[in-house]
Formats: structure tokens, sequence, C-alpha cells
């Protein structure tokens, strides 16, 4: 899986983020179909959609199969604009197998893009402590996060750590050229 891009708004402007946190699903091909949907970088056709949602209803999945579906669902709808429908899925995840991180990372993201830092931050955090899969992202939510609350110095050792984690990636390294540090 690669980086990729999408938007989080943070004070007002765009801020370049890693897609979000797909997660394989070798279930039948609906479910496939799903996550590779997920993991690319267009926009999201209906089509896809209902693959997402044949692969949840219409034919039995794995635990692991279902939770990943469900993420996957909704990093679609994040995508396509429904907040709501994604978060959904990510609770739906989240419910199913408390340990799925990339449901935490990728709710944190949804959160982020409607403005809802103080609840994105903690989301990020959990992703973080149950190992992501992208920790440069989850690093970079909760910078972001950490930022819009006003918590200065935690947004600039969370941009840090974000470009440590994927140091090709040019979003962190250019929020970090925003900040000025002073040694005392």
């Amino acid at each position: 899986m690669t980086f990729g891009k999408f938007f989080l708004f943070s004070a007002g402007i765009m801020i370049a983020a890693p897609a979000a946190a797909s997660v394989l699903s070798l279930g039948n091909s609906a479910a496939k179909s799903c996550f590779m949907a997920a993991d690319s970088l267009s926009m999201p056709t209906r089509e896809q959609l209902a693959a997402c949602d044949e692969a949840i209803s219409g034919e039995p999945l794995a635990p692991h199969d279902l939770v990943a579906t469900h993420v996957n669902r909704g990093i679609l709808l994040l995508r396509r604009g429904d907040i709501d429908g994604s978060v959904r899925d990510f609770d739906k995840a989240i419910a199913l197998d408390p340990n799925q991180a990339e449901a935490y990372l990728n709710k944190g993201a949804a959160l982020i893009k409607v403005g809802n830092a103080q609840g994105a931050l903690p989301l990020f955090s959990v992703a973080l402590q149950k190992n992501t899969q992208r920790p440069a992202l989850a690093y970079y939510g909760r910078g972001v996060a950490n930022e819009e609350l006003g918590n200065i110095r935690s947004a600039y050792l969370d941009y840090k750590k974000a470009s440590e984690n994927a140091p090709k990636w040019d979003a962190p390294k250019q929020d970090l050229s925003r900040f000025r540090v002073n040694q005392k």
C-alpha cells in the first residue's frame, strides 16, 4: 500500500495528508473490490460502494474481513463527503473489533475533516497505541488536532514524528517549516 493524497481541513486551510488506511480483506470478490477501491486514489463510484454493501450484507465474511470491509466502506464514504456514514462504519468496525487500529485512525480523519479536533485527538492516539499500519498519518492527524486545539508544542512534536515515519512525505515537512524552535 502506498501513500496517496486526500485533504484535511485545519485552521481554514487545506492540508494534504496520506490516503486513509485501508484494511486488506481476503474475503469474497466484493470484499476484495471494496478494499481495492479504498486503497486507490480515485473518487469512489456508486458501484464500488455497492460492492462494499454486497460484501457486508450479501455473503458471509470471516470476522476480520467483515471488520475490514466496514473500514474500507467508511473510507469510500469519507472520500465522497458522507462523514456521518463513514463514522457509522468506523464505529461498527470498532464495535466488532476494538483492536482495529485503522478504524480509529480513519474516524479521527473524518472528525478532523468536520472540525472536531477535540474528538479526533484521542482517536489518533488510540490508533498509535494499537499499532496502526500508517503511523505517519496518525502522528500527522494528531498534529493537526493538537494545532487546532492550541497545543503547539505537541503539534510540532507530532509533525516531527510524522516526518520521521514517512520521510518522503512533504506535508509534515511543510507544516514543520511554519514553526520556529527557540532553545532555552
